[in-house]
């Protein structure tokens, strides 16, 4: 009696595997078209004339393409002035953040003090507390000092962020300890092991909260919109709204191309910095 052996089965886990890789490049293409065609809209938007924009049906490609819209941004509405304010502003707040994020960050990670757990709790419960719940004791606050109408009422409230101080302490607590201890027993003081050892490591995270503190700083409106009274103190979102919008009409054109100008500075240093701010998201934790 002789025994047969059957052949095993062939296994077809490629062509699944190469369907499922492209249902998932179909909709993350489909989801990319959703995401871009509002921001095509905008910029093609930009260079229409107020009747285009407002027809109906409305057309998608420009038919007399017109750069008034720009021209009064960069004429008599005195947009670098704007730009200005917005860029001393964010870049201020940035560099703050920076130093003192980092700064408190070390601390929770590498010191050993009393009460270290209660005010790394307090950092994290501060990170539930909603903008507008301080908004009114803030702006209080910013006007006993008689700061109303300054760079530092725009820069000071947020110069430090519970966001940022998690995000440098997560970082922080993954550099080995042996590392510091031997520059410890080299003589190095706290603040040189700061400023020379943790520092240079921390090149993604930084980038990361950069990032992340221009947009939202670039981006504030109602902080500035209450704190900068006059023309001369207003930022870019400001102006925007103000300018933008009148009393009896919206100017879409107007509006579109500010948003573009508005938009722009932040996809180039986004362009710039993203190679490290996916490094920094990956290396902190941050979801």
């Amino acid at each position: 009696m002789t025994l047969t052996r059957t052949a095993p089965p062939v296994r077809r886990s490629r062509p699944r595997r190469l369907s499922g890789r492209a249902v998932s490049y179909a909709v993350l293409t489909i989801g990319l078209v959703v995401w871009l065609v509002p921001f095509i809209w905008m910029v093609l938007g930009s260079v229409k004339t107020q009747g285009e924009i407002l027809r109906r049906p409305p057309t998608w490609w420009p038919e007399a393409p017109t750069a008034a819209n720009y021209a009064q941004w960069f004429g008599p509405l005195d947009f670098w002035h704007f730009f200005g304010n917005s860029l001393i502003v964010a870049l201020v707040t940035v560099l703050g953040n920076l130093v003192f994020c980092s700064m408190v960050g070390y601390a929770l990670a590498k010191m050993e003090f009393p009460g270290k757990r209660v005010l790394f709790g307090a950092v994290m419960i501060t990170l539930m507390v909603p903008g507008v719940v301080t908004f009114v004791p803030l702006f209080v606050m910013v006007s006993k000092l008689g700061l109303v109408n300054t760079y530092p009422a725009l820069i000071l409230p947020f110069v430090t962020a519970p966001l940022g101080v998690f995000l440098m302490r997560q970082f922080m607590t993954g550099i080995p300890d042996a590392l510091l201890e031997a520059a410890r027993l080299d003589g190095a003081g706290e603040w040189r092991i700061f400023r020379g050892v943790v520092m240079p490591l921390c090149g993604p995270p930084l980038a990361t909260l950069g990032i992340l503190t221009f947009l939202g700083s670039w981006n504030n409106f109602l902080w500035p919109l209450v704190s900068a009274q006059t023309e001369d103190m207003y930022t870019l979102p400001v102006a925007l709204s103000l300018y933008s919008t009148g009393q009896n009409a919206t100017d879409y054109g107007l509006l579109l191309a500010g948003s573009v100008l508005v938009i722009a500075p932040i996809l180039l240093l986004f362009v710039f910095l993203q190679r490290w701010f996916i490094r920094g998201v990956a290396t902190t934790g941050l979801k």
